[in-house]
């Protein structure tokens, strides 16, 4: 499926526009059409399917359910479900928009969001055949950990407080049971073709809102990832010492990848010798700290919580390059 959008970019940049597949220009390019289309289609179909499940379900049975479980398992449940679902934070906005929606807390809803760019079951297969089941299994917890410890972190501060108006107001009206085009318990159940009319209109809002950000990340990430020099990464980040696995995150920041799309890149880094902690604080920085991503965050998140979360995640992953680092010899 995925290659359909490779194979459209090849078609559109190199045959069409006729730029040279060896050049920079041609590989900066081919990232930013393939990426851009696919997030695109993604995040309409996303989008249109996730509002026509909300209008099609008791969104108010959903968050009852978590309501009534002990917060621990809803963090669990969140973060769960952000790993199992092969999202980036950018396609990972219309589901946090469906849990502020339906009044589910904000700490169960960011650890879904953090675990999410995280992990997925196509990285989870390459892990294993890149680093064996011991390490892929401990990014694997690793990687929820941090969605979890995330989750409870923000929710203990309260940082519902910091979402953007219309974030905020749709989980007050969430908590409030004031669903916008859900039918109240007891109500008459939408019918097929209003459920659509919704689900086709809530894809339309959210997509007018956020496609020009998607444009504007894609694009920076694709101007790195053609134009830095091949090699430039391995050279600069040391050879094991604790200062190299902070340099890492923050060299990761500008860039950016999805889980899956960055595995060629910890396979490439693992293979020249850079340490396997340094390399996945490395790639966790480029999928989830990203500036690209939180251009895209920014549109449910005022400025104050985007920089918590921001510092947030790199402790958590300078502390994952340190762990991985440390028991890579016993593993």
């Amino acid at each position: 499926m995925l290659q359909i959008f490779s194979d459209f970019a090849s078609w559109l940049v190199y045959q069409l526009l006729g730029v040279a597949a060896e050049t920079k220009l041609g590989d900066a390019l081919h990232f930013f059409v393939e990426d851009t289309s696919k997030i695109f289609v993604l995040l309409v179909v996303m989008i249109y399917l996730i509002a026509l499940i909300r209008a099609s379900l008791n969104v108010e049975w959903v968050r009852d359910y978590l309501a009534a479980k002990h917060r621990g398992i809803g963090y669990l449940l969140g973060s769960g479900f952000g790993a199992i679902t092969p999202f980036c934070s950018c396609s990972s906005i219309p589901v946090f928009l469906g849990f502020t929606s339906a009044g589910i807390p904000i700490g169960i809803t960011m650890a879904f969001l953090i675990t999410s760019p995280l992990i997925n079951e196509v990285a989870v297969v390459l892990l294993l055949g890149l680093l064996g089941w011991k390490f892929t299994l401990l990014y694997i917890v690793v990687g929820m950990s941090v969605g979890i410890l995330g989750g409870v972190f923000l929710d203990a501060i309260r940082s519902e407080r910091w979402l953007q108006s219309f974030a905020a107001d749709a989980l007050k009206k969430g908590r409030q049971s004031e669903h916008r085009g859900i039918a109240p318990k007891g109500a008459a159940v939408m019918s097929l073709a209003e459920r659509h009319q919704f689900a086709r209109q809530e894809a339309m809002d959210i997509f007018g809102r956020i496609w020009k950000w998607v444009i504007i990340g894609v694009g920076a990430g694709a101007a790195l990832h053609g134009f830095v020099p091949d090699g430039w990464i391995e050279a600069h980040l040391g050879d094991g010492q604790w200062w190299s696995v902070p340099a890492a995150v923050l060299l990761g920041i500008p860039l950016y990848s999805n889980a899956t799309g960055v595995i060629p890149i910890i396979d490439s880094l693992i293979t020249k010798g850079l340490p396997v902690g340094t390399t996945l604080a490395f790639c966790m920085s480029t999928v989830a700290a990203s500036f690209p991503e939180f251009i895209l965050l920014k549109q449910v998140m005022q400025w104050k919580l985007l920089a918590i979360l921001f510092f947030m995640l790199l402790t958590a992953f300078t502390l994952v390059g340190w762990i991985f680092n440390f028991m890579t010899p016993f593993i």
